[in-house]
């Protein structure tokens, strides 16, 4: 039976023993039995495994040990982040029977906290462009999104009730979005990216999924550094200290929403008390910079790939490889000097606002897992490393999910999840449907 219940309040159910971590387990294998050949959410997936996590979970409990925030929690990890347990094969067949040698230092994390790895999502090719096989939840005619669409689609369809997915474009926020769950990307560098397959040193980020505000924030908090570990579920859970202010930024990508996202997005800012500021005119090449980064290091890193095996890349990541080898040391180096200007430049919006409303996608999934989507009202946010949250609060004309995007400044994590618990706490005044 699908889990109705949050995170948080089962982590509390198993500590105080009212469940069991084995029978969370169990209710979780028997939805995935029920749903995931027509979802296809998991690269990897042993039953037994889990089960022998849940048990151990549940001894520990009974011994009187220790239980983590995340004690008993099933947790979906996507297959480019390294568990010793299981293969990470990176969502391509050059990497096939990958068996790391230990844990990721995020997965190490959880499984301090006590959480159990329930196995590894699909991801697109090597987290870039060409697909995997999931489909989403809500249509499987349609995409979940990319790259990291088997975590949001196992969240979405209750297989798990947290996972763990990363961001080098719109790689959290355009899965969630698509498949109608939270998706949150933490200030760049909050969350530790060791044994994390590496495709761009400047841009990826480690994100997470949950069905709600407080699930994300718990997830997050577990698994950022200690050092800079912000009070994420106090924001989440304790008292809002007052409504807050809201800008509406279309930024330059506006026009390739469609035309329904556009109404709906404004509706939803005006409902808000949303105040509309132009984009900073320092930001509109930012994707341009962002592409000329990202292709440089993508070509850097996957130059093993490129030399062992190109003929079995796909036709999308063999032409980002060849345009990043085509970028110029000196391109490179102008387009990195541009994220503290561009960071800079946002600077007077967020000394007014707290959070910035956009779009999280132009529209609702697209139809055929041929793409993932378009990554556009991602990137700039991507590019200056500000924390980003996608919120599950508007269907689109066919009724699928339409994700509405909150961005605050770097650091501004708590006030970024305190905005977005506003927004859903008041959801019925500001629900529009396409």
């Amino acid at each position: 039976m699908q889990q109705t219940q949050g995170a948080l309040e089962l982590a509390r159910g198993l500590r105080e023993g009212r469940t069991s971590a084995e029978a969370l387990a169990m209710s979780c294998l028997e939805r995935i039995a029920a749903t995931d050949a027509a979802v296809e959410a998991w690269a990897f997936l042993d039953p037994q495994l889990v089960i022998a996590q849940a048990r151990e979970s549940d001894r520990r409990r009974a011994a009187g040990q220790a239980c983590g925030t995340l004690h008993g929690i099933p947790v979906g990890i996507k297959d480019i982040i390294d568990t010793a347990d299981m293969p990470t094969e990176n969502g391509t067949v050059l990497h096939a029977g990958r068996r790391p040698a230990a844990d990721a230092a995020l997965v190490a994390r959880l499984r301090a906290a006590g959480a159990v790895i329930m196995g590894k999502t699909v991801t697109t090719e090597l987290a870039t462009y060409a697909p995997g096989k999931t489909h989403n939840p809500h249509n499987p005619e349609h995409t979940p999104g990319g790259s990291s669409s088997g975590s949001a689609a196992a969240v979405a369809a209750g297989m798990v009730p947290l996972a763990v997915g990363t961001q080098t474009n719109g790689s959290v926020l355009r899965p969630a979005a698509f498949c109608g769950v939270w998706g949150y990307k933490p200030t760049a560098g909050l969350i530790p990216r060791e044994g994390v397959l590496l495709q761009s040193q400047t841009f990826d980020q480690v994100g997470v999924f949950a069905r709600n505000v407080n699930d994300a924030a718990l997830l997050a908090e577990t698994l950022c550094d200690a050092r800079d570990r912000p009070e994420l579920l106090v924001a989440t859970t304790g008292p809002l200290p007052q409504k807050p202010r809201l800008a509406l930024v279309r930024t330059a990508q506006w026009p390739r929403a469609d035309a329904l996202t556009r109404v709906a997005i404004e509706a939803l800012a005006a409902r808000a008390g949303a105040v509309e500021c132009d984009m900073p005119a320092a930001a509109l090449p930012a994707w341009d910079w962002h592409r000329c980064v990202m292709e440089a290091e993508i070509a850097e890193n996957f130059a093993a790939e490129w030399a062992q095996g190109r003929d079995r890349l796909s036709v999308s990541l063999r032409v980002q490889i060849e345009r990043g080898h085509a970028v110029a040391a000196a391109d490179y180096d102008a387009a990195l000097a541009q994220i503290a200007r561009v960071n800079a430049a946002f600077a007077p919006i967020f000394a007014q606002y707290d959070v910035i409303l956009t779009p999280a996608v132009p529209g609702e999934a697209p139809r055929g897992l041929g793409s993932t989507g378009d990554p556009a009202f991602c990137t700039l946010w991507t590019f200056c490393g500000m924390p980003a949250l996608s919120l599950p609060l508007l269907r689109g004309p066919s009724g699928l999910p339409l994700g509405v995007q909150l961005v605050a400044p770097r650091g501004g994590d708590a006030r970024l999840l305190r905005a977005a618990r506003w927004l859903a706490e008041n959801g019925p005044d500001y629900q529009f449907d396409s």
